[in-house]
């Protein structure tokens, strides 16, 4: 949670409803919980609540796509032999793919 406030998110008065911990705004508006790692929506009563499993699945597969794509980038960097570089330049092309293709699908 520190980390997150040193990063521009602000503390508020509400709390999780699954821990109890309390959730802070980050700079897009979202709120988070620190603690089980979890954008928190809330829906007021009467309100109709938005369609967070797709919402919440492409963030998931976007932060996915994102981490395989640095450790790629990791294993780029070490790699000496030209035909495991192909290799893995090959699987950070899909990669790339996938995640421009997850950014575009997230926002219809």
């Amino acid at each position: 949670m520190a980390e997150l406030l040193r990063q521009g998110a602000a503390l508020t008065e509400l709390a999780c409803p699954a821990c109890s911990s309390p959730l802070v705004r980050l700079k897009n508006g979202d709120l988070w919980c620190a603690r089980d790692e979890k954008k928190v929506v809330v829906v007021k009563e009467g309100e109709e609540p938005p369609n967070v499993a797709r919402s919440t699945t492409f963030d998931s597969l976007e932060a996915t796509l994102m981490t395989k794509v640095l450790e790629i980038q990791q294993k780029m960097q070490k790699e000496k032999d030209v035909d495991q570089l192909q290799k893995l330049a090959s699987t950070l092309s899909g990669l790339l793919d996938s995640l421009e293709r997850t950014r575009k699908a997230k926002k219809t």
